[in-house]
């Protein structure tokens, strides 16, 4: 089944479900701050298994105690898809209350 890019307006939609979240350029992106790199490091673990079990996979940043996320669908021609709003909610279920920056 063929991934499609979503619209401009579907993603302004699906954009205000995920406070802290926003489009740059062609990717998904999200920052968090953490209160410490330990945290910060374990939420990257957390990220990678769920990547690994939706087998959709983001560009992972690992600062001082920040993450950052950015992610867009390749096999759609690199454009934000459904599959990118997917794995962004499955992120924020586990890293609630961590500020974007």
């Amino acid at each position: 089944m063929a991934v499609e890019p979503l619209s401009q307006k579907e993603i302004e939609e699906r954009l205000a479900e995920l406070p802290g979240w926003s489009v740059d350029g062609d990717r998904l992106t999200r920052l968090y701050r953490l209160g410490s790199h330990f945290g910060a490091t374990a939420l990257v673990v957390h990220i990678a298994q769920v990547q690994e079990e939706l087998n959709h996979h983001s560009d992972l940043t690992l600062g001082y105690n920040t993450v950052g996320l950015s992610v867009h669908t390749h096999s759609a021609g690199g454009t934000v898809t459904e599959k990118d709003f997917e794995l962004a909610q499955k992120v924020e279920a586990l890293a609630p209350g961590h500020g974007a920056q």
